[in-house]
């Protein structure tokens, strides 16, 4: 089931068998490539693959019984894959790799040290040289961070810089840093390059990595735990907007005004219309330093007390300066921040409801108070 596509390459026309060296993933992630002289199925020779194979099966040595070993093994291998002739689709086993030339046993098996190929758009280390000798890590950082943000390490939360040392620990005047972002290697790759520190003159290019001695998945570094938020807030640092100081951030009842002594409750009581003017009058004052978004009157507070909310706390600050101390329809005003806590709606006493509503049946009793026309009666309107 692992290698679906072999019958098809047999139906294939030659010219066509040129580019087709297919690779098929089986299910436990090894790639196979079609070999067309042997008419089968091979492994895929790839670091991976490699790498694995090594931690199986070991490293050659130099020890006769190995040499014997690896021997023993090459004729098995060369066996098996000239049963793979007969048997075009066999899945080939591991030992099948082996050298079969005695003077390739226990050398080609050791995969060559080479520089591992990363993305140009996403290396975003440098490798700079003529440091002075002397150079300290806040010092290269310092250097560096004119191009950039430095990356940190999510787990040490130190910068991601290294300044090479010789087997005696003396600095050999060359480092290595990692930014944040690909730009900054742009940055440094023209104007730190050939700049001069304290007499020394630097020479900056993008970094290139070469793997030191044999691979161990062993010594694979972890992933940090917060890898995903650590690397979040790396980003961050990259926002435009200034960061927030301590105290700055302003709770929304800050935005809310009180203003005392606009009016006295009985003044509704002789012209109701009056609230609606104060409401507007007051609204009109206020939108003159910022944006209102509600005026509430407390028409029955014995204090005349009004809230006015703006948008913005700012604005709410400069109308409380500018209001406070004024004068208005006679009445010195007192205007102050809303401690977001103190209810100013009053609520009306069961006699004072009585006192309002015989008021306003003695207002429609009297005869000498003009009372609405009665609508004119559908028949009479019919009629006529």
């Amino acid at each position: 089931a692992a290698l679906v596509l072999f019958p098809l390459v047999e139906f294939l026309q030659p010219q066509l068998l040129v580019e087709i060296l297919v690779a098929v993933r089986a299910a436990d992630g090894t790639q196979y490539e079609w070999d067309r002289d042997k008419k089968a199925w091979f492994p895929k020779v790839t670091e991976d693959f490699l790498a694995t194979y090594h931690a199986n099966y070991g490293f050659p040595t130099e020890d006769s019984d190995t040499s014997a070993s690896i021997a023993k093994t090459g004729s098995k291998a060369a066996a098996d894959s000239k049963a793979a002739k007969t048997q075009p689709g066999v899945e080939a086993k591991p030992s099948q790799l082996l050298p079969t030339d005695p003077k390739q046993k226990g050398e080609k098996r050791k995969a060559d040290a080479g520089w591992f190929h990363v993305e140009e758009q996403k290396n975003t280390n440098v490798y700079v040289t003529g440091l002075p000798p002397d150079i300290t890590k806040d010092e290269f950082v310092e250097v560096m961070s004119k191009c950039g943000i430095v990356m940190r390490d999510l787990q040490t939360e130190e910068p991601k810089i290294k300044l090479y040392k010789d087997k005696e620990g003396n600095l050999k005047g060359d480092g290595l840093c990692c930014y944040l972002k690909r730009e900054s290697v742009e940055l440094a790759l023209k104007l730190l390059d050939e700049k001069e520190i304290r007499g020394y003159k630097l020479h900056v290019e993008v970094a290139q990595f070469q793997l030191k001695g044999e691979y161990d998945a062993s010594k694979k570094k972890k992933k940090c735990k917060d890898y995903k938020k650590k690397l979040s807030q790396q980003q961050k640092l990259l926002d435009w907007r200034p960061e927030k100081k301590e105290g700055s951030v302003r709770l929304r009842h800050e935005r809310v005004i009180i203003i005392r002594n606009m009016f006295h409750p009985k003044d509704f009581e002789e012209d109701p219309l009056v609230l609606n003017e104060i409401r507007e009058d007051l609204r009109t004052e206020c939108e003159k330093f910022g944006q209102v978004k509600k005026v509430i009157i407390f028409d029955r507070h014995p204090d005349g007390v009004a809230s006015v909310s703006f948008k913005e706390s700012e604005e709410s600050d400069v109308c409380k300066q500018a209001l406070n101390g004024r004068w208005f329809g006679g009445r010195q005003l007192s205007v102050e921040t809303w401690d977001g806590v103190t209810d100013y709606q009053v609520e009306e006493t069961s006699r004072e409801r009585e006192e309002r509503l015989k008021g306003w049946q003695e207002f429609l009793g009297d005869p000498d108070q003009e009372r609405p026309k009665k609508p004119p009666d559908n028949d009479s309107s019919e009629s006529g």
